[in-house]
């Protein structure tokens, strides 16, 4: 079966021909009698689906686009590949941005690696609940990559169906964003339905199903309330769409025992955890792979530079601290750090500020070179193999979850027990009671920045709460419109009359 499925893989892989230049085919091309019949066939196309999350472009823009653009992190001096240009907000090089370029690209390769099984499982006869299985899981993805492109393009071209033509890749930008969410939400009510409840690192369920749905209907809701940019038209009631959200993230607190809060903030962080109950979807890199992207370099990002050799986070020289030396390639803003409260957990546990050798030496200590900033220990893994690592980008967190359903509950007992549990778990005091729906709001918002640093989040709240110019200094003088969204790469619209 190992052999048949790697033919499988091989020959997808070989039908996948893509690539951003005028003259060659478009990205995810499929010839025309490509059919899954089998389960084997369509479990070999469900992984190759997940395969282009891990794309080196397109999993590193969790970082380049979440989080590198806000006021929580900064590229160092020397970093390239348009890192400076999203940091410094310099907007009229946007639509030329080498991440921007690679972030839209890989996202359409997946969506139609996606449109393939969902097209073409329902033709097959193999066994039914292996059909809901691939089904859900691409409509999942479909629907992921989806929400990923609208929060950072605003109106997307809309592929719903398998690119199987030349002809077929210039459809034009949707009309309006009612239009892509009908088909974003469509797809994750859809996935919900046909999967169960079954963790597996890399994979999506029934959960991962519901959170998905719940981060959608939340960010409707709050950039249709804060007036951001095309969620002004939008037609969908933002009292509907908060209920929504909160019904959704409440399946999966109420819902299923398989997921929830890790009481141990580094067992959260521990690569060896993967299948830890805080992680609903996560990317699937391991050390053992062959190829970046089956392996992961993502702890080198955010460990800075000391002496080239193995480095250890505590003093004590545990093999549970060790790990490479890295790049410094994305720098904790002091200004952000100091935001913590005295005695946050996440602040004493899941930041470093102090670097030792083998024998216990101390040979870096913030705030003296090259220690000039805090750095996140999120991303380490102490039994790395040379470069590669397990560290993998947490897409979906239970935690998370948590803070959605507070913030669209709102200040109600169970609003307040949510945002209270991570708290207490941070070591910090319950909220103050009696707050206002907006200052609530506001509350959890502010907590996100905190629980979800460094995992991708913070442009996507800065966006819906319209609060970019406001909070990042560096995009304080931009318009509202570059504020909510990047323009479409220029490649694209060169190969895309329509567009």
């Amino acid at each position: 079966m190992m052999k048949k499925q790697y033919n499988i893989l091989m020959l997808l892989g070989l039908l996948f021909a893509g690539s951003c230049e005028l003259n060659e085919e478009p990205y995810g091309f499929y010839s025309e009698g490509n059919f899954l019949t089998t389960p084997e066939e369509a479990e070999a196309a469900i992984t190759y689906a997940y395969d282009a999350l891990t794309f080196l472009e397109y999993s590193r823009t969790v970082f380049y686009l979440g989080d590198l653009p806000s006021e929580t992190l900064q590229p160092k001096e020397d970093q390239g590949g348009g890192a400076q240009e999203l940091n410094f907000w310099k907007t009229e090089t946007f639509s030329n941005n080498a991440n921007l370029n690679n972030f839209f690209k890989y996202a359409y390769i997946a969506i139609n690696r996606a449109n393939l099984l969902i097209e073409k499982v329902p033709q097959a006869s193999f066994d039914e609940d292996d059909q809901n299985k691939y089904l859900g899981e691409a409509y999942f993805l479909r629907a992921w990559n989806y929400f990923n492109l609208v929060r950072n393009f605003g109106l997307v071209p809309l592929q719903k169906g398998l690119v199987s033509s030349i002809e077929e890749t210039s459809s034009p930008r949707a009309s309006n964003l009612d239009e892509v969410y009908d088909l974003i939400l469509g797809d994750v009510r859809k996935a919900a339905e046909l999967l169960t409840i079954n963790q597996a690192t890399g994979r999506a369920d029934k959960v991962a199903a519901q959170a998905l749905a719940a981060k959608a209907y939340l960010y409707i809701a709050s950039a249709k309330e804060h007036n951001v940019l095309l969620y002004d038209a939008v037609s969908r009631d933002v009292t509907t769409m908060y209920d929504s959200a909160e019904y959704y993230s409440g399946l999966v607190i109420n819902g299923q025992s398989t997921y929830g809060l890790e009481p141990n903030l580094l067992d959260i962080y521990d690569v060896d955890k993967a299948k830890g109950s805080e992680h609903i979807f996560i990317m699937s890199m391991d050390r053992t792979g062959l190829i970046e992207g089956d392996y992961s370099k993502i702890s080198k990002l955010f460990i800075p530079y000391v002496n080239g050799g193995t480095i250890y986070l505590d003093e004590s020289a545990d093999a549970s601290s060790r790990s490479h030396d890295g790049w410094n390639s994305m720098i904790t803003v002091n200004d952000f750090y100091d935001t913590y409260e005295t005695g946050d957990k996440r602040a004493e546990q899941l930041f470093v500020s102090s670097i030792y050798d083998e024998n216990q030496n101390l040979i870096a200590e913030f705030p003296d070179y090259p220690m000039t900033s805090h750095f996140c220990r999120k991303y380490i893994d102490p039994n790395f193999i040379g470069d590669k690592t397990s560290t993998k980008p947490f897409l979906i967190r239970y935690s998370e979850v948590a803070l959605i359903y507070a913030e669209a509950a709102g200040p109600t007992a169970q609003g307040y027990a949510q945002i209270n549990a991570i708290r207490d778990r941070a070591g910090l005091e319950d909220l103050e009671a009696g707050l206002s729906v907006e200052d609530f709001r506001m509350k959890v918002f502010e907590e996100r920045a905190f629980e979800l640093a460094y995992e991708g989040n913070r442009m996507y709240d800065l966006r819906r709460f319209k609060m970019v110019k406001a909070i990042v200094p560096n995009a304080a003088n931009i318009s509202d419109e570059d504020a909510a969204y990047y323009p479409l790469p220029q490649i694209e619209v060169d190969l895309n009359q329509n567009l």
